[in-house]
């Protein structure tokens, strides 16, 4: 029998008034499905991104959201391994902003005793998208300089904590004393505020001169080409958001004379279409989180005031994760 349950949903992509608390059914799960419910699901700035139109959506109306953790509350047929009151996670499916959903087996994680399932729920995508940037987009070695942009944000402070933990060297930007403070808490050694200081000259000077050896920029804008003047020759950028606006076309000569840098645009959406490097991915992050990696939560609200936390991330008043707690 299906069950009525509490979604989000947008009905047309717009600003975030758009997003709306409704009652929706669901059916018992199907072959190779799960139903979980949700402890709490993680909003990320790829939420925003579909839904202001940014990215596009198959269909409307849609549930956004694609992290979340709870508890399995059955099964569907065919399904091993993930008896009902299993701890579990996921990312890289739409759909979570929900209090109860069905998940396909294949995209479910258990979750580690001692793992905190808020942990997972505000920072599994992140860390998957810290494994991406660095072991496959530009493998990281001790010694490295990184430049971390919003380093006190969501995904700042993974990309910090993670790069210290192999040995990097990191210099964040932030945009008050707070968050600046947050960063350097959680592993940068030099945090600048990019509103009373240059950046750019920070980094080179952190970096003794040559630029660092990569940056890591999910601001977009003119960030990202001012961005570019902080690596050093040889050295990498990457883009990975859009926060401060939209990533226009690159003229490949602006990465060569006199800069010499190599440019990444990865998805991570996309990598975790692989279900190999999903499962890597995911597992280099449950044993980054079981080993210390903090996820703290800035901002906590219930699943109906969805709204209230896209104004908030996209107006830069967010630090850390940002929560939507179900009602169960």
């Amino acid at each position: 029998m299906d069950e009525s349950i509490e979604q989000v949903r947008i009905h047309r992509q717009g600003g975030a008034g758009e997003l709306e608390a409704e009652r929706v059914a669901l059916a018992p799960p199907a072959a190779g499905e799960v139903r979980v419910r949700q402890v709490a699901a993680g909003v990320n700035f790829v939420d925003v991104y579909y839904r202001n139109g940014t990215y596009p959506l198959a269909q409307l109306p849609a549930t956004l959201g694609v992290e979340g953790a709870g508890i399995v509350e059955a099964v569907g047929p065919g399904v091993t391994g993930f008896a009902p009151g299993r701890r579990v996670a996921y990312t890289g499916l739409m759909g979570g902003y929900a209090a109860v959903r069905n998940v396909p087996v294949e995209r479910l994680v258990a979750v580690p005793d001692g793992v905190a399932l808020d942990a997972v729920a505000g920072g599994l995508l992140r860390a998957v998208t810290a494994h991406m940037l660095f072991a496959h987009v530009r493998e990281l070695r001790p010694g490295d300089t990184v430049l971390v942009h919003a380093a006190a944000g969501g995904l700042g402070l993974v990309l910090t904590q993670w790069a210290s933990a192999l040995g990097a060297r990191v210099i964040g930007t932030a945009g008050n004393r707070d968050k600046a403070a947050l960063a350097l808490a959680h592993g940068a050694e030099r945090v600048v505020l990019y509103r009373d200081e240059d950046f750019v000259a920070a980094a080179r000077e952190f970096s003794g001169g040559r630029g660092v050896d990569y940056a890591i920029d999910g601001i977009g804008g003119a960030t990202l080409l001012r961005t570019f003047d902080a690596v050093r020759p040889y050295g990498m950028a990457a883009s990975v958001g859009q926060a401060g606006g939209s990533v226009e076309p690159i003229d490949l000569m602006q990465l060569g004379r006199p800069r010499q840098i190599a440019f990444a645009r990865p998805s991570v959406m996309q990598f975790m279409t692989d279900l190999a490097l999903y499962r890597e991915g995911a597992q280099a992050a449950l044993d980054r989180l079981a080993a210390g990696l903090r996820v703290p939560v800035g901002l906590e609200l219930p699943l109906a005031r969805a709204a209230e936390a896209h104004a908030a991330l996209e107006q830069g008043r967010t630090s850390g994760a940002v929560l939507l707690r179900t009602a169960s």
